[in-house]
């Protein structure tokens, strides 16, 4: 790489973490000219800064061919076969089970904008857009994700949540969540999946902001996605990749803690 360095470049030591899963085809009629780490630097830096990709900087391979990497990355599963791999390693490193017994709840409504796609309104949060329902491990990492229209209750959206993390993980027997996990819908995600859905509440009337056990730490998971402008809103038509821009958060958080520099 001859350019100068972006903040949200790769460094040499997440490049070692990540190049397993972005590796060289063969030579071939179809071959490739781009460098699969130039092209993940500009799919990071998009999710950093929220840019349109008509506006990738020039130094970056062309814009085309880095959003024709991504939607292929989304197809054919490596963003997802990354963040299990790397939640995977980021356990084991911590001394626990690869795969998790326990898993964290929530969901977060975000607004989309003209790009259009599936949509609803969320009445509760008074939010026209889409709810990005997530389950995350003990240390907040992401487990499974959904992402419905707004108006979908986390209720409805419970099965097919804890279906999800259920494949991620063999040893899943429980999920924590809020008041909203709870009634028929919840008890026969339970049922089907083996999953016992556990709800905790605030213990204290005291006003203001209270930490409840367990439950901040997939609010926190929010938080750290939220550092990416990509998801500031929903930008994105297909579902799709709105899901791959939370993995590729996700992502970008693992590869720091395994390198340790965060």
């Amino acid at each position: 790489m001859t350019r100068a360095a972006y903040p949200s470049d790769l460094t040499d030591a997440e490049w070692a973490v990540l190049e397993e899963f972005f590796p060289t085809p063969p030579p071939g009629p179809k071959e490739r000219k781009y460098s699969r780490r130039e092209v993940v630097n500009a799919i990071r830096y998009k999710q950093r800064t929220g840019c349109q990709w008509q506006y990738l900087p020039h130094d970056f391979p062309p814009w085309k061919s880095v959003s024709e990497y991504f939607y292929q990355w989304r197809d054919d599963g490596t963003w997802n076969r990354a963040v299990a791999k790397l939640r995977e390693s980021v356990r084991v490193r911590d001394g626990r089970d690869a795969e998790p017994s326990m898993v964290l709840v929530d969901s977060q409504s975000v607004k989309t904008t003209e790009a259009g796609g599936p949509k609803g309104f969320d009445g509760g949060k008074t939010i026209k857009g889409r709810k990005r329902h997530i389950a995350v491990d003990i240390l907040g990492l992401l487990v499974a994700i959904s992402i419905t229209p707004a108006n979908v209750s986390d209720q409805a959206a419970c099965r097919l949540l804890l279906e999800a993390a259920k494949e991620q993980s063999a040893r899943l027997v429980l999920a924590i969540g809020d008041s909203h996990y709870s009634g028929p819908m919840v008890d026969e995600a339970s049922r089907s999946t083996g999953v016992r859905v556990e709800v905790r509440t605030r213990v204290t009337e005291r006003p203001g902001f209270t930490p409840i056990p367990l439950r901040w730490r997939v609010e926190r998971s929010f938080a750290w996605i939220n550092r990416g402008r990509e998801l500031s809103k929903e930008y994105t038509r297909s579902i799709d990749s709105s899901k791959a821009w939370v993995e590729v958060g996700f992502i970008r958080l693992m590869t720091r803690r395994l390198t340790q520099l965060s």
